[in-house]
């Protein structure tokens, strides 16, 4: 919600939308609801919560992006707002828009199907034209240790500067090192509340947990061993990328641009206005910067590690990777200038990495989706997580168990229950946590069924139960 978005959307449409988001003032919350239920408000541009204001004849919902994994909600009520998006136009007899240069498989599965519509926009906006993009195969570059910006991606930015245009280089990790590692016993310092690894943030002089928030400083020594000056930062973080970027051209102007570098959406927001007027040569951000801003003389867009997403267990690690890589690469020749993109990669011939560079976005959707068919996964099956947290991790086990050997209710429908076993992240906030997963075909009655199973037990005092369907992540 960029002030450049609500700009251009005014200019459009000749009136200025109302916004609703955390940014917004409580009292400018109050107007805005009354205003919603009076039809005093004809355009709302809004996060999540904005589908749930009192429109009094609500005709059209727009879903920007509908793809990014942000618009599910993970705490407190558990909801996808692209799905809220469909089920509240659907109740309204409105007609609902889910917008995107890279749509989930769920969206591109039920346009294939014809439930949804498809409509394709075969050019970009005006005089711009998909960038050219291609692979750097890191195998081959001569990197020394402890540097991440290889020779071939430099020369590309060095030709950028040179010719009074921009580059963004983008690593989506925040902070300074992923990890902190005593060089004399081999810890690594964790979160006091959490099992996750403290995060450095050198600019503010602390690590942080990027799963519970609590900071505390740098410590001198090690807290295992005591031993003095042997703590090291292992991996970058988008701060120690700017650190090499400052080394390797001292006389660039860096934009450094992150979520937890900034104190309000509104220092943001100036940011992200002052770099699109060329107030930067380099910007180096997360995937904040992916998401629909437009720098016009940005012409060079540099993946730091396009590896990233594709490892581990997530059913969707190609789906994002792929997503994640098409759109910040489309940051590139936005205007009249052509653009490029660049991705480092020690696996150039991952099948992600060659759809990538080939553009062949349907056959990878194809692909995905046939994956997906094979293995009943969304959006072809049912999945339903369910978290059980505590402060006693005895208690918590207990009560997984119990669950896990009264299944009938589950086993009626032919649902399958795998689990109770402690969760990748199993301690957050001093809770300790074990899921269970349930997994159903796609026209089984899963609610009901979980509803009648979790009715069985009565959880004890301080044990909490969340049940996520179709969940988005598995933390």
């Amino acid at each position: 919600l960029t002030a450049e978005f609500i700009a251009r959307v005014e200019a459009r449409f000749g009136a200025r939308p109302a916004e609703w988001h955390s940014g917004v003032t409580m009292t400018e919350r109050r107007r805005l609801w009354r205003m919603a239920a009076e039809g005093g408000a004809e355009l709302v541009v809004g996060a999540r919560s904005a589908l749930f204001l009192p429109f009094r004849d609500l005709v059209l919902i727009v879903v920007d992006e509908e793809h990014d994994a942000s618009y599910k909600q993970e705490d407190g009520v558990i909801y996808h707002a692209r799905d809220m998006a469909v089920l509240r136009a659907s109740l309204a007899g409105a007609a609902v828009v889910l917008a995107s240069a890279t749509p989930s498989l769920e969206t591109w599965v039920n346009a294939q199907t014809g439930k949804y519509a498809r409509l394709d926009l075969s050019t970009r906006y005006g005089a711009a034209v998909m960038p050219a993009i291609s692979a750097i195969d890191m195998r081959a570059e001569k990197l020394p240790a402890a540097h991440w910006i290889s020779p071939m991606l430099a020369q590309a930015v060095d030709r950028r500067l040179e010719a009074g245009e921009q580059a963004l280089l983008f690593l989506n990790r925040r902070g300074y090192a992923p990890v902190t590692l005593c060089r004399a016993c081999g810890a690594q310092i964790g979160c006091d509340h959490c099992d996750a690894r403290m995060v450095e943030h050198r600019f503010l002089k602390r690590l942080m947990c990027h799963q519970c928030g609590a900071t505390k400083p740098i410590p001198a020594a090690c807290p295992s061993c005591g031993a003095e000056g042997r703590l090291a930062p292992v991996g970058p973080g988008v701060e120690r990328l700017a650190e090499e970027a400052a080394a390797l051209w001292p006389e660039a102007r860096i934009a450094l641009l992150s979520s937890d570098r900034f104190a309000s959406a509104r220092a943001l927001k100036e940011q992200i206005a002052a770099i699109a007027q060329g107030a930067a040569d380099i910007i180096i951000g997360t995937q904040l910067v992916a998401k629909g801003h437009n720098f016009p003389l940005l012409t060079l867009v540099g993946v730091i590690d396009a590896d990233l997403g594709l490892q581990g267990s997530d059913l969707r690690a190609a789906e994002r990777t792929f997503q994640l890589m098409r759109q910040v690469a489309g940051r590139a020749g936005r205007a009249e200038r052509p653009g490029e993109a660049l991705l480092q990669t020690f696996q150039p011939e991952h099948p992600v990495i060659r759809a990538i560079l080939s553009g062949e976005e349907e056959r990878f959707w194809q692909a995905e989706a046939e994956e997906r068919r094979a293995a009943g996964a969304p959006p072809f099956g049912r999945l339903a997580g369910i978290i059980l947290s505590s402060t006693d991790p005895a208690q918590v086990s207990d009560f997984g168990r119990e669950l896990a050997v009264m299944d009938a209710p589950l086993r009626a429908i032919g649902a399958r229950l795998y689990g109770p076993a402690p969760a990748p992240i199993a301690r957050i906030r001093g809770r300790h946590r074990v899921r269970l997963l349930i997994k159903a075909d796609k026209a089984a009655p899963l609610q009901a069924a979980i509803s009648r199973w979790l009715g069985q037990l009565r959880p004890p005092s301080g044990l909490r139960v969340t049940v996520d369907i179709d969940p988005q992540s598995f933390y």
